[in-house]
């Protein structure tokens, strides 16, 4: 299912997130299965399985990542599920630097500091999908991909620091 067209909006990585939340309140509004309380069960089921539709299609495409996964299945790249590594050794050695820094890091003040330095990463990261994903190439799309992978990478680095932040402050 093209989670794109179910939301009347552009298949593109770079989307108008409050028109994704109106859209989504209408839709929420039309399927909610407590409107059809007296419809027939088959009626009911169907409208129970458009709800969730419309709740899984909001989940994916307010996420950046799950966003680039879903338009990249679309043009024919799954990412959803596989196994594949970064090949990207630069960005491994990089990431291992990351992974030490916050092992090092004992204070609230020092792991802030990574986490703006995640952050910053992830932000030109995001940058990077939107521009390869708007040329729509398929060498293009294949490093969207690998970048989506780096930003999963960050993204779990990012959680892990808020983790051991919320540790240190408890």
């Amino acid at each position: 299912m093209n989670y794109f067209e179910l939301y009347n909006l552009p298949a593109q990585f770079e989307i108008d997130l409050s028109k994704l939340k109106q859209h989504y309140q209408t839709l929420q509004k039309l399927t909610h299965p407590d409107r059809f309380a007296s419809a027939s069960e088959q009626q009911k089921r169907m409208y129970l399985t458009k709800n969730a539709q419309v709740n899984d299609a909001y989940t994916v495409l307010r996420s950046p990542v799950s966003r680039g996964e879903h338009l990249l299945g679309l043009r024919g790249i799954e990412l959803a599920n596989e196994q594949e590594t970064v090949g990207d050794v630069n960005f491994l050695m990089q990431q291992m630097e990351w992974r030490e820094a916050l092992e090092d890091a004992d204070s609230v003040d020092a792991l802030n500091q990574l986490a703006v330095e995640n952050k910053s990463e992830v932000d030109a990261q995001e940058a990077t999908i939107r521009a390869l994903l708007e040329k729509n190439t398929e060498s293009d799309n294949k490093q969207a991909a690998d970048e989506l992978r780096k930003m999963k990478f960050m993204l779990k680095l990012a959680s892990e620091i808020d983790a051991k932040i919320d540790t240190l402050e408890a």
